[in-house]
């Protein structure tokens, strides 16, 4: 029996599956149209307006029907003409204020594509579909229980429960050899890291394309922090789904193994003495190359605040190091490893776009909102001035990488879109809305915004002069001065300030048939409103 409470008024998705199709037919985009109560985003800064019109545009182009499954996901673009594992159905999340379909399709397309004894797809490309590596990052689980909460889609909750169970199985079946029920990395492709020191030496794939076993070489298999991360999360995620199908026990079981590999991940994989997260190779010794690793950490919410603390001080928030002018490199600037000059697709020091989208699962939780405004900023401004939507960019210059690194990325569009609402419009996550105000912005110049709520409702902002004008559903919820972001529950009734600048903002809330009241805001201080 489903609990319905877990789900916010949504309609059902369709699930994707379907006949054999040709390879050719992923070649064109195809015939679906954006919903017609898509986010409207308008702005009066004609070059920020550009930007995220032409990201869209690439988002649509890259819409497509790939072999083996019949019904249109969204690609990677650029020269990867398919869905990986690691990152699409991530994409495809994001993407689902316009095509709620192909944001379904491209979880289905793992699950449809699952083998019998539960492993699934690394990748589903116009060339093959790839069983060599396990190359995850976002936990599908993850992603699959955030839509099917987003939509109230049972067929995809049910068939994400069911895929997600048994490749926790497979996992824990042919990697954790040695027992330590950490997952093990055996190949540069199962944690996406091409070219990254991280794998120096290694090779790309497992051998025979056969993600079951890897090469005899004396370092592998390791314990990957990364890797089990994403288990840790996809955990929490089928523990969330099964207390939504009324599985109280099978929920707690989920929690506490969940519980289990966290602990066991901060027990072997952390080195406190530099404040990282290292892989453990076969012999036992850390690779000590600090790279984007810790991010991934973060966004599992592996952590708590106090360890993240000590991230941040020495690691994600020193310039020296990962807080760079164009921040997240993918080795840290001041590692010895870090690559220079730069190549195309290289984790080995870029500021990847992939990364950049990550983002959002992170810096809040770990309040380091006003941080994350200067990097979406940061990174939009980087694709302003370039408008190719490449793959990465020099942390230093935030000059994109051309040759190889080709055109129409869509994590790089999807950036684009998802940090214009995340700078001067809203996001609503677990049941509440962030309205996130930022007059003086450059995108939000004589700005008018609008998107659907969870509860079926229109939200919008608009600004006038210095001061955004809030609503839900024409209905008039405050007007706001200043640099700050107004959490509310989704029928507007407001919960609390948060700073979103490095400094210190002086911000005005007039809440409708209310008195105007002044704030002091600092950066990423919560103040609650009664």
């Amino acid at each position: 029996m489903i609990d319905r409470r877990f789900f916010l008024a949504g309609s059902a998705a369709l699930a994707a599956s379907g006949p054999l199709r040709a390879a050719q037919q992923a070649s064109e985009p195809t015939t679906g149209s954006v919903v017609s109560d898509a986010p409207v985003f308008r702005t009066g800064n004609a070059r920020w307006q550009a930007a995220y019109d032409k990201a869209l545009d690439v988002l649509a182009r890259n819409v497509r029907i790939m072999p083996y499954v019949s019904k249109p996901v969204l690609i990677e673009g650029s020269v990867y003409r398919g869905v990986w594992q690691e990152c699409g159905p991530h994409e495809a999340l994001l993407y689902r204020h316009w095509r709620p379909d192909v944001a379904v399709n491209s979880h289905m397309t793992f699950f449809d594509l699952q083998r019998a004894d539960g492993q699934l797809p690394a990748n589903n490309k116009e060339t093959e579909t790839g069983f060599g590596q396990i190359q995850m990052v976002v936990p599908i689980a993850a992603t699959a229980w955030d839509l099917a909460r987003a939509t109230g889609d049972e067929a995809l909750l049910h068939a994400a429960y069911s895929a997600c169970s048994a490749w926790d199985a497979w996992l824990m079946r042919y990697r954790n050899t040695l027992g330590t029920g950490l997952v093990e990395g055996f190949c540069t492709y199962d944690t996406g890291h091409d070219n990254s020191p991280r794998w120096a030496g290694l090779p790309n794939q497992c051998p025979n394309k056969n993600a079951k076993q890897h090469h005899a070489i004396a370092s592998l298999p390791r314990l990957c922090p990364d890797l089990s991360a994403t288990v840790y999360g996809a955990r929490r995620a089928l523990a969330a789904m099964a207390r939504a199908l009324g599985k109280g026990a099978e929920a707690d079981r989920w929690e506490d193994q969940a519980s289990a590999i966290r602990r066991t991940i901060l027990a072997r994989l952390w080195s406190e003495g530099d404040a990282a997260f290292y892989d453990r190779d076969a012999t036992g010794q850390f690779v000590r190359v600090r790279g984007d690793v810790l991010t991934r950490m973060c966004g599992e919410h592996v952590p708590d605040q106090a360890m993240f603390n000590a991230m941040w001080r020495h690691q994600l928030g020193d310039p020296a190091a990962f807080w760079t002018r164009f921040p997240l490199p993918s080795i840290a600037a001041n590692d010895p490893a870090f690559v220079r000059p730069i190549p195309a697709n290289s984790w080995g020091g870029a500021s990847q776009a992939l990364t950049a989208m990550r983002a959002g699962r992170w810096f809040d939780r770990y309040g380091r909102s006003a941080e994350f405004g200067h990097m979406m900023t940061r990174w939009c401004e980087a694709i302003m001035a370039d408008m190719t939507f490449r793959q990465q960019i020099d942390p230093s210059t935030g000059v994109f990488t051309g040759g190889e690194d080709r055109p129409d990325y869509s994590p790089c569009a999807l950036v684009m879109v998802e940090n214009s609402w995340r700078l001067v419009g809203m996001t609503e996550e677990d049941d509440v809305i962030h309205w996130n105000i930022r007059p003086r912005h450059l995108a939000a110049r004589e700005a008018s915004l609008s998107r659907r709520t969870g509860k079926g409702g229109r939200a919008a902002m608009h600004y006038r002069e210095d001061a955004a004008e809030l609503s839900i559903n024409g209905r008039a919820l405050a007007r706001v001065t200043g640099h700050a972001r107004l959490v509310t529950d989704v029928t507007g009734h407001p919960v609390q300030l948060v700073g979103i600048e490095r400094g210190t903002e002086r911000v005005t809330v007039q809440l409708a048939d209310s008195a105007p009241r002044t704030f002091r805001l600092r950066p990423n201080k919560h103040v609650p409103l009664n």
